[in-house]
């Protein structure tokens, strides 16, 4: 089922990827003595603004008080150390000496507690989940005070929308100013951005001089612009090709399982979607292992929940029964009746709008397969392709699926997920789900500190929101990337919060 890209159309596309690419060869590196890397992927970047775009810490531009390390554990950053006090409703934070911003200002308490006072002004996400009531700086010393006692607010701080910045910088959008080890050059929204290293990086010079970041959609013209040599590393080659490029001594392949779920989501403001059966008949209609073999090309692995089954947080689920006959007995007790090949209910057919987007081709196929299947059950469904899918499903409720794929366990914790799914605020409650007994658990989990208590709650937390289907999972893909042999110090990171690095460099 998978599209074939004509061959023009995919020279087109390769050639414009290589025109914008032109000036980062390696003739250009030798000709400057420069170290120079390119680096393609499909995170589009419309904006620098780390509020609203994971690439300014991705591009190693910013910087969080705390990161994940490859174990999901939480690690200082630019935080040298943390503890917490009135049950976890008071964190102080000692700020790192001798950081400076990538305009030579310092880096203390202030600066960091004016960023995060920009954070929850300008993300009404992130202001739900810090849930900050005030801070306080002095010197290196930021204390801040919750609403209510927090115990994730650490994990919280690890992520990219909390990235610090120097909020007087003239242009946030476009050339905001970090601790990273690399500042921004130039930016070309949802095209390109030059980064060139900090000399003076607090954590070390970065050993690489100059970065080319370029965006494309196109998965075949990601792995073209590898091959011709024009890009030395490729974030998700076209699935199709890693066999081939596994066979070339010049490129390396790095498969790793993924943390991300490719999901349905489902909108409960959608008169059919208040129904449980029906979003039970939609999470049995696909069987996983199809969307794999077909969607996903083999790489990757059915869904038996939102966390991968290794995480101890993951609940157990029950084996189900897949297809259009188990779906179509769901439909029927939501009061649907096949009628010259249609669903019907008060006289009316099940139709409604599925939403997907474009730069996870797998997620259009899905999209495909699952429209196909639910034909079979008289179920009409129409597909949208939007380019922003994160805005169009938190401002619109004129669908009633949308296909998404979401990093359910980034810092090693289950709290992100049922916080941003299914709490009110959380970045990605798109479902307007209201279900008082998860609603209690996630409260509870939120002021457990105890990891084996808070694997306990995340599991209960799953048992409840797969018995009332809030949204199915379907599979976990792996995460890959190419790369040419002479890059060194690559990591494939699992959060895929951490891109270009100080340590990243080429022979």
């Amino acid at each position: 089922m998978r599209k074939k890209i004509s061959l023009l159309c995919s020279m087109l596309v390769t050639i414009g990827l290589l025109a914008a690419c032109s000036d980062n060869s390696a003739s250009t590196e030798e000709k400057s003595g420069k170290k120079s890397l390119t680096f393609v992927s499909n995170f589009p970047s419309d904006t620098l603004d780390p509020q609203l775009n994971y690439t300014t810490v991705r591009a190693g531009i910013a910087e969080t008080l705390v990161k994940v390390n490859e174990q999901l554990q939480i690690e200082p950053w630019l935080a040298k150390k943390w503890k917490t006090e009135d049950n976890g409703t008071t964190w102080i934070f000692e700020i790192r000496d001798g950081i400076t911003f990538q305009n030579g200002k310092d880096l203390n308490a202030e600066a960091v507690k004016q960023s995060l006072e920009r954070t929850i002004k300008e993300s009404e996400a992130m202001k739900s989940a810090l849930k900050i009531k005030e801070m306080k700086a002095s010197g290196q010393i930021l204390t801040i005070t919750t609403t209510e006692p927090l115990a994730t607010l650490p994990s919280e701080l690890v992520h990219p929308n909390t990235a610090i910045i120097d909020v007087d910088a003239p242009n946030i959008k476009n050339k905001p100013v970090g601790t990273g080890p690399f500042k921004v050059a130039s930016f070309k929204p949802d095209n390109e951005m030059k980064v060139k290293k900090y000399n003076e990086y607090w954590g070390g010079e970065p050993k690489l001089d100059e970065v080319v970041l370029t965006f494309n959609d196109d998965e075949n013209a990601r792995t073209s612009a590898l091959q011709s040599g024009e890009a030395d590393i490729v974030y998700r080659p076209a699935i199709e090709s890693l066999n081939m490029l596994k066979k070339d001594s010049s490129i390396v392949v790095d498969i790793q399982p993924s943390l991300r779920n490719q999901m349905l989501l489902y909108n409960s403001r959608q008169e059919a979607f208040k129904d449980k059966n029906v979003r039970k008949a939609f999470d049995v209609l696909l069987n996983p292992k199809d969307v794999v073999d077909t969607a996903l090309a083999g790489q990757g692995s059915p869904a038996k929940g939102p966390f991968l089954k290794s995480l101890d947080f993951s609940n157990d689920q029950k084996t189900k029964t897949y297809g259009p006959s188990e779906a179509q007995t769901y439909l029927e007790k939501a009061g649907y009746i096949l009628k010259d090949g249609k669903a019907i209910k008060n006289g009316k057919q099940l139709s409604f709008k599925l939403v997907t987007y474009p730069y996870r081709p797998e997620l259009p196929l899905m999209s495909q397969m699952l429209q196909s299947e639910a034909k079979k059950i008289g179920v009409k469904i129409d597909i949208q392709q939007v380019e922003n899918m994160d805005e169009y499903m938190t401002t619109k409720d004129d669908w009633g699926i949308v296909t998404y794929s979401l990093v359910t366990a980034p810092r090693g914790d289950a709290g992100y997920f049922f916080n941003a799914l299914y709490t009110e605020g959380g970045a990605f409650n798109v479902g307007h789900f209201h279900e008082p007994a998860l609603a209690s658990i996630i409260d509870e989990l939120n002021k457990t500190v105890d990891q084996k208590q808070r694997n306990k709650l995340a599991r209960q937390a799953g048992e409840i929101a797969e018995k009332e289907t809030l949204h199915s999972s379907i599979v976990h893909p792996n995460n890959f990337v190419a790369y040419k042999d002479n890059v060194k110090n690559w990591v494939t990171t699992k959060s895929e919060y951490y891109v270009i690095t100080k340590d990243l460099d080429v022979k």
